[in-house]
């Protein structure tokens, strides 16, 4: 892990697209900017493990094929009407 010491308003520069730079500093909390490009996906550690743990529930609760073939069965049922 590369650990960096910034100052408010200092930037750290990640590749060429990705800039964080420190807003605000209050007492324990750090408040960062970031700018990314809109298809990088930016979240919070707990959120990205929420997201990470209902995408596996989701995908046990289907197997393989069976999401397709619901979502066909769907799709017949419908043209049938």
């Amino acid at each position: 892990m590369l650990v960096l010491t910034r100052k408010k308003e200092e930037s750290i520069r990640i590749g060429d697209d990705i800039t964080i730079k420190i807003v605000d500093i209050d007492n324990r909390q750090v408040k960062l900017g970031i700018e990314a490009p809109k298809h990088v996906a930016i979240n919070r550690e707990e959120i990205y493990r929420r997201i990470l743990a209902e995408n596996e529930a989701a995908s046990k609760t289907l197997g393989a094929g069976d999401g397709l073939m619901h979502i066909a069965g769907l799709l017949k049922n419908t043209k049938d009407h």
